[in-house]
């Protein structure tokens, strides 16, 4: 007598079929993005399948960190959803270069506002629906949201007052230095939160009660094949994102959208995978990995894609605009100040989700009605 043979779950079998999709276009996208160099292919096709290698780079993502666990897991997830970002933004500058003076900018300001209002808002609205009341570390979150102030006051707002060129710019010289600044800013935060204080950001007394808190580990061989295709999805991803650019140009036009929907668009696009990771744990009472997701996502967004593009910029003579205008400085400073006071006591309800989700709501709707 057979036992167990044919009793697979549907939520196994849906289980699996993501999986195997998840394998499936990291290859898709590698050898579409040969072909594409010896070639020209279908812009729609290349935004399912762009769309499929995000995915799928952020899963096996999950799984080398599940594979070394908290916190170094959080930080790998943010460094693959960087990469991403940072060749797409160098990509399209590339690929349009009357467009590429802001789009690093509004990317990386969208990045921002995404995580600190959307993200953040559907994580504590998510999780105080289910659990009332949720708790998290304040000294780990709180050096986080003190580094993000840093950074993104030094690179989106300080350009704007500066005067050794006009305008909303940093001149090479200024734009070299804050480069290596954001490097030591976002390179010490790494070293604090995973090697000198790494139990500052440790879930503390968390409920378990996702079906996959307790998952074993994946195997070294399911982690090496998930490093091998992560790395397929990131160079898909890279050499896609060229024929990308007039499906979205045209989708702009047809909208009647500002240039800066661009950068909200990446953004989406990029932490949308990771970001249902993020409810998902806020969901299982464990808003502790929820904010590292979070966070450590807008810290390395700002520490790392902007010296990328600074380089991109001193080496290719390109100028960029980093400065923010003033509506959005004060829709940047007004989250980061909302952010301080919502996670100041190590407590959140229903109210502090709220407020983060209508101050995105804010965000966006400025955005298309500026």
């Amino acid at each position: 007598m057979r036992e167990g043979g044919c009793n697979k779950s549907p939520m196994t079998s849906k289980l699996r079929l993501a999986d195997r999709t998840n394998d499936i276009f990291p290859v898709l996208g590698f050898v579409a993005a040969m072909a594409s160099l010896a070639m020209p292919l279908n812009a729609w096709v290349v935004a399912f399948i762009l769309a499929g290698a995000v995915v799928a780079a952020v899963h096996h993502a999950e799984v080398i960190a599940h594979r070394v666990g908290e916190p170094f897991g959080t930080l790998i997830l943010a460094l693959a959803v960087t990469v991403i970002e940072v060749g797409l933004i160098l990509t399209l500058m590339q690929a349009e270069p009357e467009k590429a003076q802001s789009l690093a900018r509004d990317t990386v300001f969208a990045a921002v506002m995404v995580i600190l209002n959307l993200l953040m808002g559907l994580c504590l609205l998510s999780g105080a629906i289910r659990h009332h009341e949720q708790r998290f570390q304040r000294t780990g979150i709180g050096a986080a949201l003190a580094t993000l102030t840093v950074l993104t006051v030094v690179t989106l707002v300080l350009p704007n007052f500066t005067s050794s060129v006009p305008g909303p710019f940093y001149s090479a010289t200024q734009l070299g230095f804050v480069a290596v600044v954001s490097l030591i800013l976002y390179g010490t935060f790494a070293l604090v939160q995973t090697v000198r204080h790494r139990d500052y950001f440790l879930p503390d007394g968390e409920a378990q009660d996702e079906p996959d808190a307790h998952a074993a580990p994946p195997s070294v061989q399911r982690t090496a094949i998930s490093g091998a295709l992560l790395l397929a999805s990131l160079v898909a991803v890279v050499l896609l994102a060229k024929n990308l650019s007039p499906i979205m140009g045209a989708l702009l036009a047809d909208w009647g959208a500002p240039p800066a929907v661009l950068g909200v668009l990446i953004a989406a696009l990029i932490l949308a995978p990771e970001g249902l990771a993020a409810v998902r744990a806020a969901k299982a009472d464990r808003l502790q990995t929820s904010l590292n997701l979070a966070l450590g996502s807008a810290l390395a967004t700002i520490g790392l894609t902007i010296p990328a593009v600074a380089i991109l910029s001193i080496m290719t003579d390109m100028p960029i605009s980093l400065g923010l205008d003033a509506k959005s400085t004060v829709l940047l400073f007004l989250s980061l100040i909302v952010s301080v006071q919502t996670l100041a006591n190590g407590r959140t309800t229903v109210l502090q989700g709220v407020i983060h989700l209508m101050l995105f709501a804010i965000y966006l709707f400025t955005t298309f009605v500026p």
